[in-house]
């Protein structure tokens, strides 16, 4: 474990730059990840409510 520790740390963490490196795309994973989850769960307790549901009832 103390070989995988230290080459993921020589690897992502030793320099600044590949350090905010790391920072920046694993937050922009999250984000997306998070977004996709949430939509999903909004659409599923939603569901019947959403215009997406309701339209064919209102268009010519």
């Amino acid at each position: 474990m103390s070989g995988l520790r230290t080459t993921l740390y020589n690897i992502f963490l030793k320099r600044s730059s590949t350090y905010a490196l790391t920072i920046i795309t694993g937050t922009f994973f999250f984000e997306r990840t998070f977004d996709l989850i949430t939509e999903k769960l909004f659409e599923s307790i939603n569901k019947g409510k959403l215009w997406k549901d309701i339209k064919h009832k209102y268009e010519e």
